[in-house]
């Protein structure tokens, strides 16, 4: 077993359960936070939300230096504007796999151009809250198969 997991959350997610029930559900992020946990076990996880792009991309280089086994980030917003994580996920050389509640490739053009799905190695998308432990279960096989 290597390093930890690192589960990132990008702005206005914090507001999940009360933002917008209809497309990203009545769970909140604290609760998605403990199935992660839960999926987890007894493997290191490291679960972080921002509004913060700077904070953001800090968080991924802090993941690279601490040799992370891999990385599920949610970028929200930054998904379709923010060149600078999509960079910072370049470095990353654990599996990275981007993660939407919605299914953005569904929601029409403004939602549709990830910027992080070019380097990424997988996606999870509209499967609502229950993407996380799947993303968390998924990092973990992948880095059994690394070892």
């Amino acid at each position: 077993m290597s390093g930890a997991i690192w589960v990132l959350n990008g702005p206005n997610l914090n507001r999940l359960g009360t933002r917008e029930p209809e497309i990203y559900g009545t769970t909140t992020l604290a609760e998605i936070e403990a199935r992660c946990r839960e999926e987890a076990g007894a493997r290191d996880l490291v679960f972080r939300q921002t509004h913060s792009e700077a904070e953001m991309i800090d968080w991924i280089h802090e993941a690279i230096d601490t040799g992370a086994a891999g990385l599920a980030i949610n970028p929200a917003a930054f998904t379709f504007q923010s060149m600078a994580v999509m960079d910072a996920l370049k470095m990353v050389s654990a599996p990275v796999i981007e993660l939407h509640i919605s299914n953005i490739h569904t929601r029409g053009p403004r939602y549709s151009d990830s910027l992080m799905s070019e380097v990424v190695t997988a996606i999870v998308a509209g499967l609502g809250a229950r993407g996380y432990p799947l993303a968390v279960r998924a990092l973990i096989d992948m880095d059994a198969d690394r070892a």
